[in-house]
């Protein structure tokens, strides 16, 4: 299959959209927000993202290279439809695109995930997820689409679960919480987490849950929880799952933001973009090409 440019006006770093099948990285704005149960504007994250990663600089002192010299990058169309067929849509659109490349999803609301993952990567796959929040809820709110039932389809659907970072559980929750990887937020033993990413092999997704991070470093986020992990704890996670090489990326998101006033969120959150591009990028050795 052969893809188009896209229309949209949305970039990366004021860099110009290649067409779908050339790129490098494929960056999909996906502002869904339906089941949101206290702070709203999760809709207007992937805008905001994109429009934060404007104020980075090309150098990534990380690794120390300019990753976007080497790698071609597209922002796809804006997927928004709020039909009830929305999550079948979403995973159909996904599994068309290319898989050579590295996929980052912006949500909206953590709903996307499941649908994300099952249109892009294989059954026998790991899940990372971080977030404050266990989201096992079979359904919520009459839904079985919301937000707070993500983990629990991700789980059912046949994938492994590694949480970090889980700070607030409802009672039913705690079954499952037993019956995959969990690395509670308050005793949150980095070594232990770091050492269980790098054991991973096979298919990996990545999901970041924005609230996962202490609000006093991200406030705009749809659930805020008192503490949560920093920003070089994030790192140390990224590094961790780009740099395992026994694994394949086969996507990302980032998801529950809520763009506030000061702008940090959103600018953590395009930051965290940049470093996930560095590290992938010179995973695969794209530093040997121009």
């Amino acid at each position: 299959m052969t893809f188009q440019n896209p229309s949209s006006t949305d970039y990366f770093q004021f860099l110009p959209n290649s067409p779908v099948d050339e790129a490098d990285i494929l960056i999909l704005p996906v502002p869904w927000e339906q089941t949101v149960c206290y702070k709203s504007g999760t809709s207007l994250a992937p805008a905001a993202i994109l429009k934060a990663t404007e104020q980075l600089e090309h150098y990534e002192e990380d690794i120390a290279w300019s990753p976007m010299k080497h790698m071609k990058v597209c922002v796809l169309e804006t997927i928004a439809s709020q039909t009830i067929k929305f999550h079948t849509n979403l995973t159909n659109t996904v599994s068309k695109l290319p898989k050579d490349n590295l996929l980052i999803a912006l949500g909206g609301e953590h709903s996307i995930t499941p649908a994300l993952i099952k249109g892009r990567m294989p059954k026998n796959g790991s899940v990372i997820y971080l977030d404050a929040h266990a989201d096992f809820r079979k359904t919520y709110q009459g839904s079985e689409y919301s937000h707070a039932c993500a983990a629990y389809q991700i789980f059912t659907q046949g994938y492994s679960l590694i949480m970090v970072g889980i700070r607030s559980i409802f009672e039913e929750e705690v079954e499952y919480l037993n019956k995959i990887t969990t690395f509670m937020d308050r005793k949150l033993d980095m070594e232990k987490v770091i050492h269980c990413i790098s054991e991973l092999t096979g298919p990996v997704w990545l999901t970041i849950d924005m609230d996962v991070f202490n609000p006093a470093l991200v406030s705009g986020v749809g659930t805020p929880q008192p503490g949560g992990i920093d920003w070089y704890q994030c790192l140390d996670i990224l590094e961790a799952v780009f740099f395992n090489k026994n694994v394949e990326i086969y996507g990302m998101d980032i998801v529950e933001l809520i763009p506030e006033p000061s702008h940090v969120s959103e600018i953590t959150a395009a930051k965290i973009m940049q470093k996930a591009i560095s590290f992938w990028g010179k995973t695969n050795g794209f530093e040997h090409t121009k």
